[in-house]
């Protein structure tokens, strides 16, 4: 749990705390005031939770490039002939595709 979704949770309940104080004592005053309060402590929440799936979406991105690599290193490793051909082929291709006719 981050410290934004922290601090979001408690600030929400002391605005429910304040907002509470606020209808009890009949202060509409305090009653809005701990209602933006409430509406702060849930913003603050979800941006710590959009912080959590981002950082969890970087590790993941990380991961699969990590495992992408060791998988290209092992099919170059174990077959570096069938590898070298399909590089040339790959050029050849792209040079025809992208070659001018020049007749």
């Amino acid at each position: 749990m981050t410290d934004d979704r922290i601090a979001g949770t408690a600030k929400n309940l002391g605005g429910k705390a304040q907002e509470a104080y606020g209808s009890m004592t009949g202060d509409r005053s305090q009653q809005a005031k701990g209602t933006v309060k409430q509406a702060e402590g849930a913003m603050q929440e979800m941006y710590g939770q959009a912080k959590e799936v981002a950082g969890d979406a970087v590790d993941m991105a990380t991961r699969a490039a990590h495992d992408a690599d060791d998988y290209v290193r092992r099919v170059i490793e174990t077959r570096p002939y069938t590898v070298a051909f399909v590089a040339l082929a790959a050029g050849f291709l792209l040079g025809r595709m992208g070659g001018r006719d020049y007749r």
